[in-house]
């Protein structure tokens, strides 16, 4: 296997909320020491409820919020707050939604030669058209688009244009954001395929977000599941997907639906309240919705240990 692009060790982003005048600030633990790495060409999911801590890393990774704790390196080199502008060009994100994220009053051609101006100031004005239009060819948009507004095409049509601005500085890794959940089935399938294409042509290093394990099973190859800011089990697709070890990511399987009116699955009904980020229980956080859990999990915090197949858990599924 070839050396990891991305690297992440002990990755931590805290926030700190209210106090008032005189009261004292509240910390929410929005990411907490995640660590993994990603090799080049490869797809690392990373997949998880709302507010598990999904999009927090997308930011940290992109460097559009510098960590609390931990580091992270690409093709070896640390990233550090004072040299991101040396490397922000190697790591682009597509956001998930393929109209907001666009600007409205300015014309496609404009939106996709910002990055040079910013990043390549020394390229001329025709260098810069020609980029465009080579990578607008590339994602699939015809030519006579290339003076056009978003609001002239369609959802697919807009997230190929945000795939297309993340393309412009030639990034090594991209950080797709529920890219696809916007948009309807058919044309999900459609973006899904034009980012398999991509990154075997360019040989991009995609961590890709989703809730939709139907999507993340076609895509990825490796799996990290999320709980309040922590990883819980990561491992290969079919290690995940085959032989799920943490009870939570039984609960999200048996929630994904099969396209197989044969198949008989047994959906497993997480009860009890997901806990305030603000107040996260002792123990193992997941110990208030577990059906497995005693008296150690809500006492001790487990460690994500194993071998390759890693999972948080004092009585993982499987024994």
């Amino acid at each position: 296997m070839s050396d990891p692009v991305v690297r992440a060790e002990g990755l931590s982003r805290f926030y700190e909320v209210g106090g008032g005048l005189f009261g004292k600030p509240r910390e929410i633990r929005a990411l907490s020491e995640v660590s993994f790495a990603i090799p080049r060409g490869k797809t690392l999911a990373v997949v998880g409820e709302s507010g598990c801590g999904k999009s927090t890393l997308a930011r940290v990774i992109t460097m559009i919020e510098s960590p609390t704790a931990g580091r992270f390196s690409i093709d070896g080199v640390e990233i550090t707050p004072d040299r991101w502008d040396v490397h922000r060009d190697a790591v682009q994100i597509v956001f998930q939604d393929p109209y907001g994220s666009l600007n409205p009053r300015q014309r496609i051609s404009a939106i996709l030669s910002e990055p040079l101006k910013i990043n390549r100031p020394d390229m001329t004005r025709a260098e810069r058209e020609a980029k465009v239009r080579e990578v607008m060819g590339l994602v699939g948009l015809r030519p006579e688009f290339y003076d056009r507004y978003p609001h002239m095409f369609s959802g697919g049509q807009r997230q190929r244009i945000a795939v297309a601005r993340a393309l412009m500085l030639e990034p090594r890794v991209l950080v797709l954001d529920e890219p696809v959940s916007a948009l309807d089935l058919s044309v999900q399938s459609q973006i899904l395929n034009l980012l398999l294409d991509l990154q075997d042509r360019l040989g991009l290093t995609y961590l890709f977000i989703s809730h939709d394990l139907s999507v993340v099973r076609h895509v990825c190859d490796e799996v990290m599941v999320m709980y309040l800011g922590r990883a819980v089990e990561t491992g290969t697709k079919d290690a995940v997907f085959g032989q799920p070890r943490h009870p939570y990511t039984s609960a999200l399987l048996s929630a994904t639906p099969v396209a197989d009116p044969a198949r008989r699955k047994e959906r497993i009904k997480l009860t009890g309240e997901l806990p305030s980020p603000l107040n996260i229980p002792p123990g193992c956080a997941f110990a208030a919705r577990c059906w497995k859990a005693q008296d150690r999990c809500r006492a001790e915090q487990p460690e994500l240990v194993g071998d390759g197949h890693k999972v948080a858990c004092f009585f993982p599924e499987g024994g």
